[in-house]
């Protein structure tokens, strides 16, 4: 069965970093884009990247420039989300999804372009 699940979520203090996974089973990996969501209190869910599989072409999205990155290990079965000089406005709960190929889904933006998705972890920063 196709499974999906985030971890690495906790406290972290304001201009630090941390590393969440995306651990993902049933499914190679490289066949299928996976999306990374956020969902801040009170706001509505936010996309923040699309990492395409094999050679297709990701996408990112503007607020995540420059302090994010998303590497992926295929042989990990896994998709990293790592962030740097963290802020108040990252707090949220991350999610990840599948898409239905390897390539973005149009629009990548949106939530129903994603299937399987994971429970979530939280992200807090704060002092």
């Amino acid at each position: 069965q196709v499974q999906l699940e985030e971890s690495g979520g906790g406290l972290v203090q304001p201009g630090g970093s941390l590393r969440l996974s995306c651990s993902s089973s049933g499914f190679i990996l490289d066949e299928y884009a996976i999306g990374w969501f956020r969902q801040a209190p009170g706001k509505e869910r936010e996309a923040l990247a699309c990492v395409a599989g094999g050679a297709a072409r990701s996408h990112y999205a503007d607020a995540v420039q420059g302090r994010f990155t998303f590497p992926r290990n295929y042989a990990q079965n896994t998709v990293y989300l790592r962030v740097f000089h963290v802020s108040s406005g990252d707090t949220g709960v991350y999610y990840c999804g599948r898409a239905r190929g390897s390539g973005c889904p149009d629009p990548w933006q949106s939530q129903r372009s994603y299937n399987d998705w994971g429970q979530g972890t939280q992200v807090t920063v704060s002092e």
